[in-house]
């Protein structure tokens, strides 16, 4: 899988990745000590190339990291979240 530069915009409450002009984004919400991933979004151009999957496991490892409770509103987060077991205990 090729990896892509993923950046966090905290003002914006987003990580993005720039990809041949296109930009992709996990959008979620914040309220003390719960982050809510409400939509994950890869232009259809783009798409395809595990985007998806790295801006989602950027925000579970930033959730993570600042012990932060998940709840994936967006379902792909959520089957990312079936499918690598390391982040249920993120998930309220």
């Amino acid at each position: 899988m090729t990896h892509f530069d993923i950046q966090h915009d905290p003002t914006r409450r987003r990580f993005l990745a720039q990809v041949d002009g296109y930009e992709g984004a996990v959008e979620y919400r914040q309220d003390g000590d719960r982050m809510e991933i409400v939509r994950t979004t890869v232009p259809e151009a783009i798409g395809g190339r595990g985007i998806a999957a790295q801006l989602v496991k950027s925000a579970l490892d930033f959730a993570g990291a600042n012990k932060l409770r998940v709840t994936p509103t967006c379902s792909y987060a959520a089957t990312y979240i079936r499918r690598h077991l390391e982040y249920a205990d993120l998930v309220d």
